[in-house]
């Protein structure tokens, strides 16, 4: 924001970056899932290790929560004054 940018752009720079990094998370994470999901089918009831729901279910909801304590931060820190911030550091 020193340099010119709007509030509105610094949460969206933090949204972008999160995004990023959730897509990725949750890629890995559906794989990993697919993987474990044979080691531990007879652990499961009624639902199996590869259920479309389930995992498209959590895949949403992690990235959901990704997102919400990314932009949370990001709004605060948007709301402070750059010249208050450039002089506590």
């Amino acid at each position: 924001m020193a340099l010119g940018a709007q509030r509105a752009q610094l949460v969206w720079l933090f949204a972008k970056q999160t995004a990023a990094y959730a897509a990725i998370g949750t890629a890995l994470g559906v794989g990993g899932a697919l993987a474990a999901g044979r080691v531990i089918q007879n652990l499961l009831i009624r639902t199996s290790p590869s259920d479309p729901i389930v995992l498209t279910a959590v895949a949403v909801f992690i990235a959901l929560v990704a997102m919400i304590a990314a932009v949370i931060p990001a709004r605060r820190a948007a709301q402070v004054d750059p010249m208050v911030a450039l002089r506590h550091t």
